[in-house]
């Protein structure tokens, strides 16, 4: 059955298709077809989209025409990434590899514009170029940068690297900026081919050595949303602070049911509880969800700006929550001793860690203690005997979910789920936010538990409602592209390893075999990398096409509607089918809405990780700072044309210019990842261990220089510390 959008987008077709059709710009056919007010937003989005899929074409004069399919076929269209020297690249959807464009032929394209690219002839053994033909849409509005005076003029050079101009600032737009402050510059002119884009400031961040500063600056430049509009802080303090009686009508009631949350000390929302009795041979598992739908009803101001936002965004000095805190830390945070509305998965296992029986339900739960990964660490890890008996009633539970853990690692591992176990960054800021000390963020004993039983329920979860057919929102990961794995066999074969494929297909258990084999040998940390790049990036998606990392076939976020929206919006999905209220109307309801659900979710939740990475860059930059001239043991973390990154144990990388690479004229061996000198031969290769000293640190591009550190004597004594 079509759904609505389908049908709207035929009707567009249709009309385009006519032999009397004259063409039209998008003003002229809102008019034609009498498209409502509410509805031109999405009405934009579906001419875009039908463009994107080639049933459309656009005019340079920006009217509407039928394809021609002659034409199509040597065009692609997609998003422009710009680059610092001038070139760019043009990505487009559902395709790993991007095309190249070269400076003279981005013809006025911005980073981040959607566009259409004509293909240029092929070059033998070189990346497909395209040239940029139309200006599809806009991608960027405004530029965060920092500002330069003269006297009748200024310039913002923008923070993005990937924006290779200036913006011209007349003065009497330029609000009163001095040099050095760190401004937002809306675009009034995309600038020309001898025209330099133009602008005018519209916000002060404040000046570039000002604390907070430099992170505002990562905030605004991925524009992402920080303050709640009043509407939606109206609504969300209107919200209920205790569950009503009316709440827990028609609930399965678990209080009397002994759970726990576990998170780290200072988590402020907590969404997931957890609760093990043991049957008999049988575990009798319960994951709790805070069941944040009950006070985000669909449509309203909250579930818009939720949907807006995406995902909440983890940067190192604050969190920019997906929803408002007097939801997320009040009456949504499943916190010790009080009642709380959740969804529950409960799950029957054998001794296997076979799912054997389970049941989704709504649920009134209340948390018998709040409970943090240290502490428990310390009590399964550690056999800290003070834990152990400040906790004495929870301590057998603990020790059940741990046995319970390890069978489902097990099972899963033998199934072949793929652990890429590169340590994330923890730093510690002071109170004016300078970084006072770097280092890994190890997982544990209580870490891995709570990660291996989040991962049961939403396994669960994602099969029973595949197998129901009903509109979903699944967590997918794609197999790797043949090529790329043919490429790392080829490379590990000269280390005696090998990846067998079925029909250019790879299993997931291939990998993780290799992983073990691997494992404390001195080519580990080069052959994990390499592998990990040969892998594509999980997204959301409505189909369920299973997740190659997990090695199974349904998967789908549950766990954390707080902080992600796709898990929000299945929760929805959830209670409507338990309540017997998915019928015709709503299906069709959300057959309409998911595909523009998981692809937001997905870009949104992107720009927070590309958000997150720029921060930890900054605070990298700025601690190393301090450390100019010091020696670090590292280990080659990745190799290119220009250089050779070096990571160190706490985590930090940093570059050595090929240029700096002392003794010989080097270049970048591709086939091998190797930098290697013409005239000695001495080869630097991807995992080997040497020492640097820090040279040099530019906090506004977030770079590290290292400098190669080659006296023998002295490498062998930063190594053996």
């Amino acid at each position: 059955m079509e759904n609505k959008k389908e049908k709207r987008k035929k009707v567009i077709c249709d009309l385009l298709n006519d032999e009397f059709y004259v063409p039209m710009k998008e003003k002229e056919l809102v008019m034609m077809l009498q498209v409502e007010k509410e509805d031109r937003e999405e009405f934009k989005r579906l001419l875009d989209e039908l463009v994107v899929e080639g049933k459309i074409q656009i005019t340079k004069r920006g009217k509407y025409i039928k394809a021609d399919e002659t034409l199509a076929a040597q065009c692609i269209v997609g998003t422009f990434l710009g680059h610092a020297k001038g070139f760019g690249f043009v990505e487009t959807q559902g395709q790993e590899a991007d095309y190249y464009v070269p400076e003279d032929k981005v013809n006025g394209a911005f980073h981040n514009d959607k566009v259409q690219a004509a293909l240029l002839p092929a070059v033998t053994g070189k990346r497909q170029e395209v040239e940029i033909v139309r200006i599809l849409e806009r991608g960027t509005s405004k530029i965060v940068g920092t500002f330069q005076k003269s006297k009748n003029f200024g310039f913002v050079i923008p923070d993005n690297s990937r924006i290779a101009a200036d913006i011209f600032i007349p003065i009497e737009r330029s609000r009163g900026a001095v040099d050095g402050h760190k401004v937002v510059a809306e675009l009034t002119s995309y600038g020309g081919k001898d025209r330099k884009p133009e602008g005018k400031i519209t916000e002060i961040l404040g000046h570039i050595n000002d604390p907070g500063v430099d992170i505002l600056s990562i905030v605004k430049g991925y524009e992402l949303p920080m303050e709640f509009s009043e509407k939606v802080m109206k609504q969300a303090e209107r919200t209920a602070s205790e569950v009503s009686d009316a709440d827990r009508e028609g609930r399965l009631d678990l209080r009397e049911l002994t759970m726990v949350t576990i998170d780290g000390e200072d988590a402020k929302d907590l969404d997931d509880a957890v609760s093990l009795s043991v049957n008999g041979e049988e575990y009798e598992l319960g994951v709790h969800i805070a069941d944040v739908t009950n006070y985000v009803q669909e449509n309203s101001a909250l579930d818009r700006e939720a949907l807006k936002r995406g995902t909440s965004v983890y940067l190192v000095d604050r969190v920019i929550p997906m929803l408002p805190h007097a939801l997320s830390n009040g009456i949504c945070s499943l916190n010790e001793g009080v009642d709380r509305l959740a969804l529950s998965c409960l799950m029957k296992m054998n001794k296997k860690g076979e799912v054997i029986d389970y049941n989704i339900a709504e649920t009134v739960i209340r948390v018998d203690k709040r409970m943090s990964y240290t502490a428990v660490k310390k009590i399964l890890e550690d056999q800290d005997e003070g834990m152990k008996a400040e906790y004495k009633e929870l301590v057998p539970m603990f020790e059940q979910m741990e046995e319970l853990a390890g069978i489902l690692r097990k099972k899963r591992k033998k199934r072949g789920s793929i652990d890429f176990d590169f340590p994330e960054t923890k730093i510690i800021l002071d109170k004016s936010g300078i970084p006072t000390e770097i280092k890994p963020y190890e997982r544990n004993t209580a870490t891995k538990m709570i990660e291996d039983f989040m991962l049961l329920a939403n396994e669960t979860i994602a099969q029973h409602f595949y197998w129901m057919e009903l509109p979903f929102v699944y967590r997918t990961h794609d197999n790797p592209d043949p090529e790329k794995i043919e490429k790392l066999s080829l490379f590990i074969h000269n280390f005696g390893y090998g990846i067998k494929m079925n029909k250019e297909e790879v299993h997931p258990k291939e990998i993780q075999k290799l992983l073990e084999k691997i494992d404390g040998t001195p080519e580990e940390a080069l052959i994990s990398r390499l592998t990990l790049r040969s892998m594509k990036k999980a997204k959301y998606s409505v189909a369920g096409t299973g997740h190659f990392g997990l090695a199974c076939q349904y998967y789908c976020h549950f766990t954390s509607p707080i902080r992600r929206y796709p898990d929000l919006q299945i929760h929805r999905i959830i209670k409507e089918q338990l309540r017997g209220r998915l019928k015709e109307e709503r299906i069709s309801h959300y057959e309409a809405i998911l595909p523009e659900v998981a692809k937001h979710s997905s870009e949104t939740e992107r720009r927070a990780d590309e958000a997150e990475r720029e921060t930890e860059k900054l605070k990298k930059a700025e601690y190393m700072e301090s450390h100019i001239g010091e020696h670090f043991a590292g280990v080659i973390s990745s190799i290119t044309n220009w250089g050779i990154y070096v990571e160190l144990p706490s985590t930090i990388e940093g570059m050595i210019h090929v240029s700096k690479l002392p003794g010989d004229f080097f270049y970048y061996d591709e086939s091998n990842y190797e930098m290697v000198g013409q005239d000695t031969g001495k080869r630097y290769k991807l995992g080997e261990r040497i020492e640097i000293y820090v040279d040099s640190v530019d906090k506004v591009t977030r770079t590290i220089d290292f400098g190669l550190v080659y006296d023998e004597e002295e490498k062998n004594r930063g190594f053996e510390d």
